[in-house]
């Protein structure tokens, strides 16, 4: 496709309309199921993030809102996206799982860990609709790990197994309560409405869905930048955009380097020089991982900081729009570490933020992130290290 005539899209002018779409300009009232469609997922496999992620973003944040979303399943909790543990609203899981599901096939139905058992995709296929309907009520991992093999009736599932064959499965993870509603060993329930779709045309169909949702909380944006937010092989990610852009749905502009974006019609694009409020920003905030080119947001010298060699994505400060350390709590308060100088204004504008989410923290979980202390033990390039009482 062809960029319109229309002048080139600055690198600021991208983190804007970033931070805009991702409810990162200003807080906005919002519900939790209106707030978690907005920014399309939230990475989940720390079950704490969602809950600061949120806080980020939504004015007057309220924790037990959450918690009734996901208690009701309006908001649910499944391997999607980058085959990792994603919240999404419950209407979005359909198609968005079917548009993964060509990943999500691969990389777990022919898995050596899967096939050396010597079951096949085809079995898995096979037994699939029953094992969903036995999970039609919630079943610990094991349980469905046993009714796998009985149905299978070729052998024994390893544990491993019998995880990959559930992460393939369209199931939603059963929330247990405070303080972050998942456990580190939930039960599973089959995802609802009905069996999804593994049919070619579905894949096609859910992906042109995300595609569109993509570029309402990320764009402008390339279709190597939605193959990476998704984990879809590229072909298919600008087959969806083109098709949006055939259909009226999304336009095509020019990026800083002239090489084509994509976009909805008339969607916010804030000036490059909008101000950009301080944050304190969870744990794998799907900000730092939704883009092909992560420097939108997180400057290339600190990415090995932040993106940790196991794909440990550490809390980061926010600061103008772009990542400037990162955080953990520590001793009462916000232990803030900056990569680079900071102005007192910055300081005190995350200083305001460390009282807001200390709030949070303190009626829940002070020690949110504390398994992950073992990457500052390693050392980080501070320049200097606050910490910012509750």
């Amino acid at each position: 496709m062809t960029a319109t005539a229309s002048p080139a899209l600055t690198a600021r002018a991208l983190n804007r309309a970033t931070l805009a779409r991702q409810l990162l300009l200003a807080r906005e009232a919002l519900s939790a199921e209106e707030a978690v469609r907005r920014v399309v997922a939230l990475q989940a496999q720390q079950p704490g993030s969602p809950y600061v992620a949120l806080w980020n973003r939504v004015a007057d944040f309220d924790p037990a809102g959450l918690d009734a979303a996901v208690g009701a399943f309006r908001l649910v909790r499944s391997t999607l996206l980058r085959i990792t543990l994603h919240l999404v609203h419950a209407d979005d899981h359909r198609p968005f799982r079917e548009a993964v599901e060509p990943t999500l096939r691969g990389s777990r139905l022919r898995d050596r860990r899967f096939t050396d058992c010597g079951i096949t995709p085809d079995d898995a296929d096979r037994l699939l609709p029953d094992l969903l309907a036995y999970a039609a009520r919630p079943r610990g991992g094991e349980e469905l790990r046993a009714r796998a093999e009985e149905l299978w009736g070729g052998g024994t599932l390893t544990p491993t197994a019998g995880r990959l064959l559930r992460q393939y499965g369209p199931v939603w993870h059963v929330p247990s309560g405070p303080p972050w509603q998942y456990g580190t060993s939930p039960d599973f329930v089959a995802a609802a409405p009905g069996p999804v779709s593994a049919a070619p045309e579905a894949a096609a169909a859910g992906l042109e869905v995300l595609a569109r949702r993509y570029l309402a909380g990320f764009g402008p944006a390339s279709a190597p930048d939605l193959a990476r937010f998704a984990l879809v092989q590229q072909g298919r990610a600008r087959a969806a955009l083109d098709a949006l852009v055939r259909s009226g749905t999304a336009e095509v502009l020019a990026g800083p380097d002239g090489k084509p974006l994509y976009d909805l019609p008339g969607a916010v694009r804030p000036d490059g020089d909008a101000p950009a409020p301080p944050r304190l920003m969870a744990m794998w905030d799907s900000t730092l991982l939704a883009y092909a080119d992560r420097g939108r947001i997180l400057p290339d010298a600190y990415r090995r900081h932040v993106i940790r060699v196991n794909g440990d994505v550490l809390p980061t400060l926010l600061v103008d729009g772009y990542v400037a350390g990162v955080w953990r709590p520590a001793g009462g308060g916000i232990e803030a570490t900056a990569f680079r100088p900071l102005t007192a204004g910055e300081w005190d504008g995350l200083a305001a933020e460390a009282v807001s989410l200390g709030r949070l923290l303190t009626g829940r979980d002070p020690g949110v992130y504390g398994r992950y202390g073992h990457w500052w033990a390693k050392g980080l390039p501070a320049a200097e290290t606050r910490v910012l009482p509750y």
